[in-house]
């Protein structure tokens, strides 16, 4: 009886075993870009049957070198890459880019730049450059520029979503003040909307402790907009903001846990997938969370990674999510390209 007991349990684990190697295999990762001592922080998006990454090259995460550069690469396969523009300044540190079509049907890539020393930024500037038609051509930087009410100050406009012909997206400041030698720093964040990509213009201050930084939005049908946004200091736990129509008025559910990096996506009407750095300890991996319409989180899967890692691009395409990310889990910070399929973050079969 026994000896029978001890067959059904090890049969069970087996089974267990076997599904779990299943599911691992189902999750497709490779290796795309790894060129420079630090490639890091890329985004992904489709147009025009091709998929476009951008991605930072440097030698360090950040650092007085300050000489990061930003490219854009592109593939039909997503094995198979190739390099179409590289943003560079003899000046500035090239931070990274974000990636969206705007309504004219062409890529805009929203970047940031500024000079890096000691341990502080001393000027941060968001610029935009546009591709041509066919996304083969991209114009060099310009930096934005702002409609009355903002003062422009150390500045990232971290990731732009049109809407309805209108382009919106969070900038976070950044201000120092030296204190008794030491420099203090504050940061706030608004919400800002552009119809060419050029010009922008305030639509509302968030209100939220924190030291509030990188934030994506969305839209729900219904036109509902919807940010996660990154908290720096206090508790660091991220930030889920809903607001209607003229996005004046905002209400917020505190995440339970931190976020760097943040991209989502809804993956239907009730849920979203979210991907960021997460956090275990002192361990950090790049992972995927699927949420309720709160910010509550029912599940979460991390991708192959470790260390330096996460600031997720993504796409919905068919039955999969496709992923660009980065870690230093296999020696140094490379970019890696991930298909997850649905099935595995709704738990559908």
């Amino acid at each position: 009886m026994k000896v029978g007991k001890y067959i059904l349990l090890w049969l069970g684990l087996a089974c267990i075993t076997a599904a779990h190697a299943q599911q691992n295999r189902e999750i497709e990762v490779t290796k795309i870009w790894d060129k420079s001592p630090h490639d890091a922080f890329p985004d992904l998006i489709k147009f025009k049957d091709y998929y476009y990454c951008t991605l930072r090259e440097a030698t360090n995460h950040v650092g007085n070198e300050s000489d990061g550069k930003v490219r854009v690469i592109r593939s039909k396969d997503g094995v198979k890459w190739e390099s179409v523009k590289l943003f560079e300044s003899s000046t500035e540190d090239v931070r990274e880019a974000r990636l969206s079509v705007r309504p004219d049907g062409t890529l805009m890539a929203i970047v940031a730049a500024g000079k890096f020393r000691d341990g502080r930024y001393w000027t941060l500037t968001p610029y935009a450059s546009f591709s041509d038609k066919a996304g083969e051509n991209f114009t060099p930087l310009q930096k934005v520029t702002y409609g009355s009410g903002i003062t422009p100050t150390l500045d990232w406009i971290w990731r732009v979503t049109w809407h309805k012909g209108v382009g919106y997206g969070v900038m976070y400041s950044i201000k120092y003040t030296d204190v008794n030698g030491k420099w203090k720093r504050d940061m706030f964040a608004q919400v800002l909307k552009t119809k060419d990509g050029r010009k922008f213009e305030k639509v509302a201050d968030l209100s939220v402790d924190g030291s509030p930084n990188e934030a994506t939005i969305r839209f729900d049908k219904n036109d509902k907009m919807f940010i996660v946004l990154r908290r720096e200091t206090e508790d660091q736990m991220g930030v889920l903001y809903t607001s209607l129509p003229p996005y004046k008025n905002w209400n917020y559910d505190k995440l339970t846990v931190r976020l760097g990096g943040p991209n989502f996506l809804f993956l239907d009407k009730n849920q979203l997938v979210l991907g960021t750095r997460f956090h275990e300890g002192k361990q950090a991996s790049t992972a995927l969370h699927l949420l309720d319409l709160k910010g509550n989180i029912k599940k979460t899967i991390k991708l192959p990674s470790n260390g330096d890692s996460s600031y997720p691009g993504l796409v919905l395409e068919k039955d999969k999510l496709l992923v660009t990310y980065y870690s230093s889990h296999e020696g140094k910070s490379s970019i890696y390209f991930a298909k997850v399929p649905l099935n595995q973050i709704s738990g559908t079969n």
